[in-house]
């Protein structure tokens, strides 16, 4: 593992050499893109629920089924670096869309609304087999620096 050193504040002051927080107007993107990602997502699955007519019903839905898996198989993937780790969660969510898609029709039993719920639960038993090992464990699985003595 490697080791970090600490750097000591910039003589000009400069934030970005310090290692502070980012301050700026892209500082809130992350939690903004993710509200948003709840928000569509949840849409889509409300609508394909409730079997809406409305136009948004068909993108938003898919968005949904493409989305919960990823999300819950993001989580799952904290040691990754962070394109590898979206590579392989859409990747994964498209597989197991695409599986549950399969298994309906090979069984006769295919409607959206039970494709929906069958990943709404497939995403949601894995993000607690995920919540489970972090408990049990007793720790995250995110890698972390040790300081090194500066000389």
């Amino acid at each position: 593992m490697q080791t970090l050193g600490i750097k000591s504040p910039s003589p000009d002051g400069d934030p970005e050499d310090s290692g502070a927080a980012p301050t700026g107007p892209g500082r809130a993107l992350s939690p903004l893109l993710a509200g948003a990602t709840t928000a569509i997502g949840g849409v889509g699955a409300l609508l394909a629920l409730v079997d809406a007519t409305s136009v948004l019903r068909g993108p938003c839905a898919l968005f949904f089924l493409l989305a919960a898996p990823a999300m819950a198989l993001a989580a799952a993937l904290r040691g990754l670096d962070p394109f590898g780790r979206a590579l392989c969660a859409l990747a994964g969510s498209v597989a197991v869309t695409m599986l549950v898609a399969q298994g309906m029709l090979a069984v006769h039993r295919w409607s959206v609304r039970g494709g929906v719920l069958a990943v709404t639960a497939l995403s949601g038993l894995l993000l607690l087999a995920v919540l489970l090992r972090e408990r049990i464990s007793g720790k995250r699985t995110q890698v972390r620096a040790t300081p090194a003595k500066v000389v």
